[in-house]
């Protein structure tokens, strides 16, 4: 039986440089900083308190931009989606689509993070 996601791992050419995104732009909390496999790959952490974590690593296999970011979205909540946008925009954060309402869930506003992958900010709305 499948209880849940535990974590989801984004890989890059320069894990070192993706987390560095993460952290300083979008404002991602590290939780830790380790190796990982036979290679040493490089892992940096990201918590949060009610959901599952995300690790960024490096991969060798991995080069250049993502070619396909639609693909697959990372939505990370926020509270305050009009203040957070402003916040990314004024950081210079790639927009993909600007702030727009999904009926009966909340809001959302799409980004680039510097792999070229997509992850959105959610606000959704209270029961």
């Amino acid at each position: 039986m499948i209880k849940g996601l535990e974590s989801f791992m984004l890989f890059s050419e320069d894990a070192a440089k993706l987390a560095k995104f993460y952290k300083e732009k979008v404002g991602l909390k590290t939780t830790g900083e380790f190796e990982m496999g036979d290679k040493g790959q490089e892992v940096y952490a990201f918590g949060f308190s009610k959901t599952s974590d995300l690790y960024i690593v490096d991969e060798v296999t991995v080069k250049g931009k993502n070619k396909t970011p639609q693909r697959f979205t990372l939505n990370l909540e926020v509270d305050d989606i009009k203040k957070e946008v402003k916040r990314l925009k004024a950081k210079k954060v790639k927009l993909y689509m600007d702030t727009y309402h999904l009926q009966g869930y909340g809001w959302a506003a799409a980004f680039a993070d510097v792999d070229g992958n997509c992850f959105q900010l959610v606000q959704v709305k209270e029961n």
